[in-house]
């Protein structure tokens, strides 16, 4: 009897110890999903959890004040009375990076969108998709900056545009890259994102091919560098007779810019040259071309604008945190009427600013930019000049 209590205690101690044990036991944790740096595309990059691409969110915040123009020809802010002498401008920016490797190559989808408040506007901000689009190995789709445009100032260009092409776009266009910095893209873009009807007696019709754009691009540690053609149908609707075009024809532009690193001034400083020359395509020698791309003569006759352009600018830093940045341009454009007199238009402008940039990613600056338009005599357009100044504060990240 005794014998049986010591054999039940005994596996009762043994049966408490290993209760114990197991007790003690670690217990595995439950999967936990956590943010992974990427750092396979530069700083800021994250995984997304879960997946193989990398995102990264990015954004800004601008806020302008303006003093509208002052010049003396043309001055219709200060010197009426519904004028806006001086406005204001808030815009917010958010952006989006995601990209994958792939056995294709890079998969990436990048969105840029931009809400803007102006004085005298709409209470509800406007939406404007700046950049939105697809890369696929060598392919872009969506919209995007025009592969035919390169260097578009070193300036704000905030009331004034710089005076070089400079338009966003919707594209289908492929890049192949040589090797050594070197690539050619051949693009198709939307011809109506530039077209120019800046004048009487141009007027397109519906949208019926889109531009051809190629390019030739380098870029190295010196610099780099572009030359560039374009394919553009006039096709005309409206006519200085007031009658329908059955006519249109194939305009075009070429051009060519570099740009070149100048660290011996200092550290981030560029010189960038560029030139162009267009035939029923002016835009693609100036943004804001006074000229349009054609004008009617009759219903059977289109007569084609031609212009040329040249420009240069550069960035120059005075101390680590104090900049100026200096934009010049000039373009001439015309238009030979036949029997009738011939029109034609200069253009120039010059930009300038300082900025302030304390910390990075964050700045405050000034700049004054000035735009002069010369009509012959013949056109009965009377001469513009523009001149405006700008004070912006601007948070990016």
């Amino acid at each position: 009897m005794i014998k049986n209590y010591v054999f039940a205690a005994a596996a009762a101690g043994v049966f408490a110890a290993s209760g114990a044990h197991a007790a003690d036991l670690p217990v595995a944790p439950e999967p936990v999903d956590y943010v992974r740096v990427c750092d396979a595309y530069g700083s800021g990059f994250f995984y997304i959890p879960g997946t193989e691409t990398c995102l990264r969110v990015g954004g800004g915040m601008r806020v302008e004040f303006r003093f509208r123009d002052f010049a003396d020809d043309g001055n219709t802010n200060w010197g009426t009375r519904d004028g806006n002498a001086t406005t204001t401008r808030a815009r917010a920016y958010v952006r989006f990076d995601s990209r994958t490797n792939t056995e294709y190559g890079l998969l990436r989808t990048y969105v840029d969108l931009w809400f803007t408040g102006d004085s005298g506007g709409s209470t509800t901000p406007a939406v404007t998709l700046w950049n939105g689009f697809i890369q696929f190995g060598g392919f872009t789709f969506g919209r995007a900056e025009s592969f035919f445009d390169f260097y578009t100032g070193d300036n704000w260009g905030s009331l004034i545009q710089q005076g070089f092409s400079d338009h966003r776009t919707n594209l289908f266009a492929y890049t192949y890259g040589f090797g050594n910095g070197f690539s050619a893209t051949l693009s198709a873009e939307d011809a109506t994102f530039v077209r120019s009807e800046a004048q009487v007696g141009t007027v397109y019709g519906g949208h019926k091919w889109p531009d051809l754009v190629a390019n030739l691009r380098v870029d190295q540690g010196w610099g780099s560098a572009q030359v560039m053609g374009a394919l553009h149908q006039a096709y005309g609707k409206g006519s200085t007779v007031g009658a329908p075009i059955a006519d249109s024809e194939i305009g075009w532009a070429i051009g060519a810019g570099v740009t070149f690193n100048a660290p011996m001034l200092a550290p981030g400083d560029t010189i960038s040259f560029q030139a162009a020359y267009a035939d029923g395509a002016t835009r693609y020698v100036h943004e804001s071309a006074a000229m349009g791309d054609f004008v009617g003569l009759s219903v059977t006759n289109l007569e084609t604008s031609t212009g040329w352009g040249v420009g240069g600018g550069i960035t120059h830093h005075w101390t680590p945190t104090l900049s100026s940045a200096l934009t010049a341009n000039y373009a001439s454009f015309d238009n030979d009427r036949g029997v009738l007199a011939d029109v034609d238009v200069d253009q120039w402008g010059i930009q300038g600013n300082l900025v302030w940039s304390p910390v990075s990613g964050f700045l405050m600056g000034v700049e004054l930019e000035y735009q002069s338009t010369d009509w012959n005599t013949a056109s009965g357009i009377a001469d513009d000049d523009d001149l405006v100044g700008i004070f912006r504060v601007q948070r990016t990240f």
